[in-house]
This record gives C-alpha cells, sequence and structure tokens, in this order.
C-alpha cells in the first residue's frame, strides 16, 4: 500500500464530511473564537490517539495476545457497521445522544474523528510492515490534515453545498466504507484460513 492510499483510505475512515453537521451542533453555543480553540484541542487529541495506536499498537496486540488477523477482522465489523450508519443515518446521529456543554474529547476527538476503525487502520498499518512507520505516519498526517481543514470551514461548506449534499457525500462515503470494510474482514479470514490450508 502506497502513501497516498493508505492517506485515501485514512481520510476516509476518519469522515470529515459526515462529521460537519455532528461539530456544527456541538459547537453552535460557543462563541465564534472559543469554537476554534476546541476544535484546535480536539483535532490534536484525536492526532494524539491515533499517533499512539500507530506507534504502539503492536505492542498492545502483543500484551493482549492478539493476532493480526483478529484486529482486521473486528476492524472490519466496525467499519462496516459505522458505514451502514452512514448510508441508512439515524435521528440521533451516528454516535448516538451527546452531553451537553463544551465538549471535551468525547465526542468529538473520540469517536468522531479517531474512531475505532480507525484505530484498527493504523494498528494494522503499523503491525503488517513495521518498518515503513515513517510512511504510515505521513499518510495519517495527511488524512487528519484534510480532515482538519474540512472541519475548519465546515460552516462554510454547509453554506455554500447544504444538508443534502453533504448527506448524499457521507452515504457515498459510506459505501466505499462498506467495501473497505468487507475487504479488511475477508483479509483477516484468508490470513487466519491460510496456515491450515497450507498444512492441508
Amino acid at each position: 500500500m502506497s502513501v497516498v492510499s493508505a492517506a485515501i483510505l485514512l481520510f476516509l475512515i476518519l469522515d470529515p464530511l459526515g462529521n460537519v453537521p455532528l461539530f456544527l451542533s456541538l459547537l453552535k453555543e460557543l462563541p465564534p473564537s472559543r469554537r476554534r480553540v476546541v476544535l484546535v484541542r480536539e483535532l490534536l487529541i484525536a492526532l494524539g490517539v491515533l499517533l499512539v495506536f500507530l506507534f504502539g499498537g503492536q505492542y498492545l496486540l502483543a500484551l493482549m495476545h492478539l493476532r493480526q488477523e483478529s484486529v482486521s477482522i473486528a476492524g472490519g465489523i466496525i467499519l462496516f457497521l459505522i458505514g451502514l450508519k452512514m448510508i441508512f443515518p439515524q435521528k440521533e446521529g451516528i454516535f448516538g445522544d451527546v452531553p451537553e456543554g463544551e465538549p471535551f474529547i468525547v465526542p468529538m476527538a473520540i469517536p468522531a474523528v479517531a474512531g475505532p476503525s480507525g484505530m484498527a487502520a493504523v494498528m494494522l498499518m503499523a503491525n503488517s510492515d513495521p518498518g515503513r512507520l515513517a510512511d504510515w505516519t505521513l499518510a495519517l498526517f495527511l488524512a487528519w490534515f484534510g480532515t482538519a481543514v474540512i472541519l475548519f470551514f465546515s460552516t462554510y461548506l454547509y453554506k455554500l453545498l447544504g444538508q443534502r449534499v453533504l448527506v448524499a457525500v457521507e452515504r457515498l462515503m459510506g459505501m466505499l466504507l462498506v467495501a473497505l470494510s468487507v475487504q479488511m474482514f475477508l483479509d483477516g479470514i484468508a490470513a487466519y484460513l491460510a496456515p491450515s490450508v497450507g498444512a492441508g
């Protein structure tokens, strides 16, 4: 997987366009100057969490005696469910009810930006090819930067594109995520069954 394809995959998983309505609703009660501070803080927290899973994921897998195939299958299932919710949105949003007041970590940083599927994806990248951590870090930064730019200009995007266009784009991204999740799930199954097939 190239850096560009990895960045595109992570960008789809981070789902910035799908997060625009959520972020706007969470920040609407705050003054404009405070919105920027909160947004920067939450985006940096999300980046920090993803970097922790990128660099420490393989050690976490070893500590919990989890195989890469297990993370691939679990990540595929989680990604599939999130993709389905993007295609068939619910009234309460992808992440359900959110707490009132100024958001802190939940739900903006986690799980809106740094969600389970994103954590699983960076762990899989690092575990599949530990020698390319610099490439995976660059891919993560590119995806995060693209996400940050879209969320920073979310108010203008919402006014320019309108809710219907954003919903349509989110559903398209949901379909792509469903396809990616199925591939991730099948790759995990194939990798799990490979030793037994080879032994047979």
